[in-house]
């Protein structure tokens, strides 16, 4: 029996998992010196205080999981002979995978019959979200291990996301994001616009002045590499920013049509330690990254 895993660095949800079969992994963040693991150590993510605490507080920090936890995670199906199928945020903006796979190869070892694949969309929030949700249904419609890999090899890559965020102190504190240097400053209202390439890093790839500006920007990046946009999932990235949010759906439709179905999508607290509130973006089927 084939066992499907995501993390919540994807921003999946307990009600999304249920749906499509996936097992959650928590990946952790910490606040006020203590560790709270997403969807273990509560059961809904209240977004609205989430990011009113990073508006008012300190800046929080994210952590590795350790190699007994992944153990804990994966041993009940490596021992009961299951295949297990992880789809995870992206590795290269991570150290947790490492402690991830010394797990994964000493079950192997106790456990030979079991066998372990993973798929890295090389993407984290919503392009991981969209790339699950892709996954998912390809199981619901029976696709077998070998179709999803195949699958995988070609088209992790023809998902794309573009997003900004109002407070860059997040992103600065992070250190995740590539070529940020140049926009940083004291310039009010400056926002990065930053996309996840092809090996999985985050990049600035320029900047705009004001919400508006750099909403208009994210949807020049759809229309220039957007492809059968209609024909897949829109996700559109909240980070407790309503008000953004609309103005980002509004722009969508203006530019594609009101049948266009856009999905918005709450941004998980771990990966709203690095970006901050108010931050948003889209993530679409594309022609490349």
């Amino acid at each position: 029996m084939l066992r499907l895993f995501a993390d919540t660095d994807c921003d999946i949800t307990p009600e999304i998992a249920k749906e499509y079969g996936y097992h959650l992994i928590s990946m952790p963040y910490s606040m006020d010196g203590k560790t709270i693991y997403p969807y273990e150590d509560y059961e809904k993510f209240d977004c609205h205080g989430f990011y009113e605490t990073l508006r008012t507080g300190d800046i929080p920090t994210t952590s590795a999981i350790s190699e007994e936890k992944y153990k804990a995670y994966f041993e009940e199906y490596f021992a009961a002979g299951d295949d297990i199928l992880y789809v995870h945020f992206s590795a290269a903006m991570s150290a947790t995978f490492t402690p991830m796979r010394n797990a994964v190869k000493e079950l192997s070892e106790k456990y030979p019959n079991a066998h372990f694949y993973e798929i890295d969309t090389r993407g984290i929030s919503i392009l991981g979200l969209n790339i699950l949700y892709e996954i998912g249904d390809m199981v619901k419609q029976g696709a077998t291990i070998d179709e999803i890999m195949k699958w995988a090899e070609t088209e992790i890559d023809h998902f794309a996301v573009y997003f900004f965020a109002d407070d860059l102190r997040f992103f600065k504190k992070s250190g995740r994001v590539s070529g940020l240097a140049g926009t940083m400053g004291t310039l009010l209202g400056i926002r990065p616009i930053i996309y996840v390439g092809e090996d999985g890093k985050m990049v600035s790839i320029g900047k705009e002045k004001g919400r508006q500006k750099a909403i208009e920007r994210l949807g020049d990046y759809v229309e220039e590499i957007g492809d059968n946009i209609k024909e897949h999932r829109v996700l559109v990235a909240n980070a407790d920013c309503d008000d953004i949010v609309e103005m980002m759906c509004e722009m969508l439709k203006r530019r594609f049509g009101d049948d266009l179905e856009i999905q918005v999508v709450e941004v998980n607290p771990t990966i709203g330690c690095h970006c901050g509130p108010n931050a948003s973006g889209i993530s679409f089927h594309s022609k490349h990254r």
